[in-house]
């Protein structure tokens, strides 16, 4: 099952944080901090968005940083998504 994203949308996949520190310390799952860095899944067509014209600054395959408590999470087929809009997307990271 696929997701397509509407008007100006980006569907992103959480990439994994690391699990140690840089001293080599295991960090437990409570002590983790959330990841705000993802890669591009799905772009929206964009378009007339809220009367504005929106035109659509990632693709798909692009590693971003996004916003900490943006978006919403969705679970599909046992993966997690996560939907945010293009405001949303700090920078793409090259």
């Amino acid at each position: 099952m696929n997701i397509k994203p509407l008007g100006d949308r980006v569907v992103i996949k959480m990439m994994e944080s690391e699990e140690t520190t840089k001293s080599g310390i295991v960090l437990p799952g409570s002590a983790k901090e959330k990841p705000q860095m993802a890669e591009v899944l799905a772009v929206g067509p964009g378009g007339l968005v809220d009367g504005k014209e929106v035109k659509m600054e990632v693709k798909v395959g692009d590693k971003i940083i996004y916003s900490k408590y943006a978006g919403t999470e969705v679970k599909l087929d046992g993966n997690e998504y996560i939907i945010v809009r293009q405001n949303d997307i700090l920078a793409v990271v090259e």
